[in-house]
């Protein structure tokens, strides 16, 4: 890794081949990419481009909606983390303002009767779909074509930091089977160019809670990586076909912070309209997040005890959104007209 470098673009594909010197020099990399800071980006995966591209536009019909509409499948009406979030409902860096985007929560198809609803698993219950979104059945087989093939990917990335480990690529599957997967769809809208980009983040500084990141941008940048050593933020410029991967909070706490969950953040300076597509890989619920192999010196102690998926993830989502209750609360009592309120819900 070369100093105040953006996350390097890596070819994926040997993945899938039987070039055993072009994989050994991917999972090389890949491990290089986690010491550092934890991104990188791929092409070469099994993602089809038009398949990409439908979904970005499934994005931006439903953002084109009007308020109303999309707030008719209002997250805060549920428990489970599902449907519309409105402008400035997150707040993930202390000492901005609450967020400038709008999202829409999808997950899994979890019925009401299945046990992760029933136990009130991490943001598992049945998606919210919008009723007036044009071509509503094409918005929702897509949607859900996308999200399994980004579930497979996800998989097949936690299959390669595992090789990173010195076990077998396999190795993740018991926290792969049965995971829990959210994707957004997320709208950043045009900024003036004067805008205080202190108070006005698209998102917050902030490092993710899951284990794993695959997120699509459009066409517009936007996207910063902090690089640790320098201090310097880094744009990723969007690659068509790409997908940045970062490793989030868990997979560091279980790599005993050898592998990295590094800082991040969204300011739209484009004057443009921004959309991206992260998928958000926390993992199944139940797994217990231990020690992972390798990543302790001899003699050395895990840093963290155990905790499982659900009890980690869960407690991230509720300081987010507990900050930016906590913030309009304040301006309101100091009679600021901030919007509509929020509700800060668990995962």
């Amino acid at each position: 890794m070369t100093t105040s470098a953006a996350p390097p673009i890596l070819d994926f594909s040997p993945f899938y081949g039987n070039d055993s010197e072009a994989k050994a020099k991917l999972v090389e990399e890949v491990r290089k990419c986690c010491h550092y800071n934890g991104f990188f980006q791929i092409t070469g995966h099994r993602v089809p481009l038009e398949l990409q591209r439908r979904v970005m536009q499934c994005s931006k019909r439903f953002f084109n909606l009007p308020l109303e509409e999309k707030l008719q499948i209002n997250k805060n009406h549920n428990n489970f983390n599902r449907g519309y979030e409105l402008l400035r409902s997150q707040m993930l860096e202390a000492g901005t303002g609450p967020e400038l985007k709008e999202g829409l929560y999808i997950g899994e198809e979890i019925p009401e009767d299945h046990p992760y609803f029933l136990q009130k698993k991490l943001n598992s219950g049945p998606n919210q779909w919008p009723q007036t979104v044009s071509d509503k059945e094409e918005f929702q087989k897509t949607t859900m074509e996308y999200y399994h093939a980004v579930f497979e990917l996800a998989k097949d990335v936690l299959g390669v930091v595992a090789l990173t480990l010195g076990v077998e690529s396999s190795f993740f599957e018991p926290l792969t089977e049965g995971a829990v997967a959210t994707m957004r769809y997320l709208h950043y809208p045009a900024q003036p160019k004067d805008e205080d980009e202190k108070l006005n983040r698209g998102i917050g500084a902030h490092t993710d809670f899951g284990c794993v990141t695959l997120l699509l941008q459009d066409e517009i940048d936007g996207l910063q990586v902090l690089d640790a050593p320098s201090g310097q933020w880094l744009d990723v410029k969007p690659t068509p076909g790409a997908y940045v991967i970062n490793l989030g909070d868990l997979f560091m706490r279980m790599a005993n912070d050898k592998y990295k969950s590094n800082t991040h953040r969204v300011i739209n300076k484009s004057g443009k309209e921004r959309y991206s597509i992260p998928f958000f890989f926390s993992g199944n619920p139940d797994y217990l997040c231990e020690c992972l192999p390798n990543c302790r010196e001899p003699g050395e102690s895990a840093k963290y005890p155990p905790i499982t998926v659900q009890d980690m993830v869960t407690s991230a989502y509720k300081d987010s959104y507990g900050r930016a209750e906590k913030y309009k609360k304040e301006l309101q009592a100091k009679n600021v007209d901030v919007g509509p309120a929020v509700t800060a819900v668990g995962a």
